[in-house]
């Protein structure tokens, strides 16, 4: 997985996602630094996907569990950041997820490399037989560069999870409860009979 965080906060976003991966049942979660200012890098041994689902639950539940985590992206393998061992495991993961029908995008974040995003998107996307559709694909090819290693994943855009999105979706969910709550709570002892006696005097 790749995880921003705040600058200089790396370690506590390390210690924080470790803490979570235990919560979760994650024995073998291990994090590390990138070298660039508020990227982390991680390893689950859990399905990645599923280690997003899980965070996302948790800010729903609790919205500041997360202090040091800002933005947790799943990545499904890891290889040697050259276009062509992109490419093919790109296109690998794309004949297992990409059903046919779905449309799709490929992005790519490339840091510490010289490779050229278009050559990168142009051996994937020129080889899949989908549409294309760039503003709201069924699926994203992720493609994310950190110097000699490249993570890809193919996945909905929604299992990126920016932790201040779902907190203002928690915040969302909490209100439409409160609304809902009170609809349904009965008046208070006397409430009606005010409320009539109150239309009495208007009409009077």
């Amino acid at each position: 997985m790749v995880v921003a965080t705040y600058r200089q906060r790396e370690n506590d976003c390390i210690s924080e996602l470790w803490f979570f991966a235990r919560e979760i049942g994650d024995t073998r979660f291990d994090a590390s630094r990138t070298g660039l200012p508020s990227l982390v890098v991680a390893r689950t041994s859990l399905d990645p996907e599923l280690f997003a689902i899980r965070a996302y639950e948790k800010i729903l539940e609790n919205p500041w569990y997360f202090r040091y985590v800002l933005k947790l992206t799943p990545i499904h393998v890891t290889v040697t950041s050259d276009v062509e061992s992109i490419a093919r495991a790109a296109l690998e993961l794309a004949s297992r997820k990409l059903n046919a029908g779905e449309t799709f995008k490929v992005e790519t974040h490339i840091r510490l490399s010289s490779l050229n995003r278009e050559e990168i998107i142009g051996a994937i996307a020129g080889k899949i037989t989908n549409k294309v559709n760039l503003d709201s694909p069924d699926k994203v090819i992720l493609v994310e560069v950190i110097g000699d290693k490249a993570g890809v994943s193919v996945i909905p855009p929604e299992m990126v999870v920016s932790v201040e999105k779902a907190r203002r979706r928690a915040r969302k969910v909490r209100a439409d409860q409160e609304v809902q709550s009170y609809r349904h709570c009965p008046p208070p002892p006397g409430a009606t009979r005010r409320r009539v006696s109150a239309k009495a005097q208007i009409r009077g």
